[in-house]
């Protein structure tokens, strides 16, 4: 190889060189870059936000998602969009009464917010909706309202996340639509999420915008699916009512004593009432009631129903017992039973109750 050859190739070799460092720190340039956009732009977006959120909710992250929600905020314009016309049509109410349940619902609303928020986040923790238990205040109806029934009104449990749409910037603030579909009516529906920069520059969800829209489109829905299934199945019901009434009459007589105590003979025979001829009337009623077709509204009003059939069946059935083995026991067991069956009944006939109201409210448009 000459020395002209030789130095051609090395020319060429260190623009080689050159041409790599240049493009090797034009890749580190871009990385930085890239870093630094994610690091100090990216992260500071309604759209980081919302992909955190989901990663959130996926992860069963409750603290990761309580810093991309202003949970304060939310569940508080969401109660106030659950409540706020809950007594405007109900014509058995004299205007005195309306004022009063108005305020009794006002004075609540921390508890019931704050339930709202625990359940919420439960429900992201542990993937179920647990209802308040042990002394909680919201457990039972010790608080004046049946805490299940609210759940259900929200329709938080019978939402379904389908996807995020457009999100539009508005200075600090933006709207995000988040495409849902209700599940019992498969109904869909776009709600709009307002959010909020918080001050350390991250964004936060801080109301939904349209939650009232959404109720006042899936209630009606709900509400003529329940009265058409509630007129189906009135005849069974109106048919065990008589039947249970008799049942009733006939156990008082048993378990009539001057002494307070059953007799080994009243036990014997409240047993086989109760075996043989309560509990498979139970069965067979809600046999009847299976058979009718629940339209897809009236899902939750149906499984209370069995839900309270169920609970009946086991507590006649820890009663039996105690008659058998004249166990105390067996006794308490029964009793508990059955409030829990009334607190189910009780919870039926409002949804019947407030299925009869809603027919006063006029159409939406």
């Amino acid at each position: 190889m000459d020395d002209y050859t030789w130095k051609r190739r090395l020319r060429q070799r260190r623009r080689r060189q050159r041409r790599h460092l240049f493009l090797f720190i034009l890749l580190i340039a871009s990385l930085v870059s890239m870093t630094v956009w994610y690091a100090f732009f990216y992260t500071r977006t309604p759209e980081y936000a919302l992909k955190q959120l989901s990663t959130a909710i996926e992860d069963r992250n409750t603290d990761a998602f309580k810093k991309y929600v202003n949970m304060d905020v939310l569940s508080s314009r969401a109660y106030d969009d659950l409540t706020v016309d809950l007594f405007a049509y109900d014509s058995t109410l004299t205007p005195k009464s309306k004022v009063m349940f108005e305020k009794f619902y006002i004075m609540i609303k921390p508890q019931l917010s704050m339930g709202l928020e625990n359940a919420a986040l439960t429900r992201i923790e542990t993937g179920a909706w647990n209802l308040p238990d042990g002394t909680d205040i919201l457990k039972g109806r010790q608080l004046g309202i049946d805490f299940e029934r609210f759940i259900e009104r929200s329709q938080l449990r019978n939402t379904t996340f389908v996807s995020i749409g457009n999100i539009e910037h508005d200075g600090s603030t933006a709207t995000a639509e988040l495409n849902i579909l209700e599940d019992y009516t498969q109904t869909p529906f776009t709600l709009q999420l307002v959010m909020e920069q918080a001050e350390d520059g991250h964004w936060q969800v801080s109301y939904i915008k349209n939650y009232k829209e959404y109720l006042d489109l899936i209630a009606p829905l709900q509400n003529s699916d329940i009265a058409s299934y509630i007129d189906n199945t009135q005849g069974i019901v109106d048919e065990y009512n008589g039947i249970f009434e008799e049942y009733q009459r006939r156990f008082r007589q048993l378990t009539a004593t001057s002494s307070g105590q059953l007799s080994a003979a009243q036990r014997k025979k409240i047993a086989a009432l109760l075996e043989n001829e309560v509990i498979p009337a139970l069965k067979k009623r809600q046999q009847k009631l299976d058979e009718v077709d629940i339209p897809a509204g009236a899902q939750y009003l149906a499984r209370q129903r069995q839900h309270s059939t169920e609970t009946t069946i086991k507590a006649w059935q820890h009663f039996i017992k105690g008659c058998r083995d004249n166990s105390q026991a067996e006794f308490s067991t029964a009793e508990t039973l059955h409030k829990q069956e009334l607190a189910i009944d009780l919870r039926v006939q409002d949804i019947i109750r407030h299925t009869a109201i809603s027919k006063n409210i006029p159409n939406l448009p």
